[in-house]
């Protein structure tokens, strides 16, 4: 539960191995929260030393995006282990290669598992939980690929235009059960999955993206943008007639 004074105790990322989900957690780590569960395939590994330094327990679990029969007993052995979840990071994902999609249907189906149908699975487990709860915040990394989908990477960003949709019906369902979704909107962030993607414009690093998610935890918000920039920035690319945006979208 949030301690007395509304500070996060517990933290559950999906995606344990996510470069921007341990910067998410490890803020909310300096902030207060003292038990952080790490979710990944294989299981999270050994957690980063600076959980600990700072006072926080860690705990490791197998998840499996892919594997949807097992969500809801993930998000149920993650209560086993810290109790009430103040904070879910739904960070996991794949990038790839728009190419090697189009040159093989069934990994960009995969893809598109992990990517979207994953998060709707382990989304409604959590959603379930918290609104049993009656409070906590389900952070959901969505992307500006999906804001407006581009030739260049059309199957990460149709994935991601799904998630956004569903994390926003998601955050509807639980209005008013003290429970909440807030949607993260990052733009290029340089990590080790992206580091076979050419730099965009704007770009933010995990620890920039974590304070984003902060400040929007903090502040009650729905959506954040990482940076703010974006916002007004892809509010113009919306309005970009098809001609031109598939120009600039090669």
């Amino acid at each position: 539960m949030r301690d007395s004074l509304g500070s996060v105790r517990t933290v559950l990322l999906l995606g344990g191995r996510s470069e921007i989900g341990l910067a998410v957690a490890e803020r909310l780590v300096r902030e207060g929260a003292r038990e952080v569960v790490l979710a990944a395939r294989g299981g999270a590994g050994e957690a980063p030393g600076v959980f600990g330094a700072l006072g926080a327990t860690t705990h490791s679990l197998e998840f499996d995006a892919e594997d949807a029969d097992t969500h809801a007993a993930v998000v149920a052995a993650a209560v086993e282990l810290v109790g009430d979840l103040d904070v879910v990071v739904d960070a996991f994902g794949v990038l790839g290669e728009q190419a090697e999609y189009e040159a093989d249907p069934l990994a960009a189906a995969r893809a598109a598992t992990v990517n979207y149908t994953g998060h709707v699975s382990v989304g409604l487990a959590v959603a379930a939980r918290l609104r049993e709860q009656g409070h906590g915040v389900l952070v959901v990394l969505s992307s500006v690929a999906g804001v407006r989908v581009r030739r260049a990477n059309f199957v990460y960003g149709s994935a991601k235009a799904g998630l956004d949709g569903f994390a926003q019906g998601l955050a509807d369902s639980l209005h008013g059960t003290g429970a909440r979704v807030l949607v993260v909107r990052p733009g290029y962030v340089a990590t080790r999955m992206s580091r076979h993607v050419d730099p965009a414009p704007f770009p933010a690093t995990p620890g920039q993206v974590a304070d984003s998610v902060s400040r929007g935890l903090r502040g009650g918000a729905t959506t954040v943008w990482a940076p703010r920039v974006l916002q007004p920035v892809f509010a113009g690319m919306r309005m970009m007639p098809r001609a031109l945006w598939r120009r600039l979208g090669r």
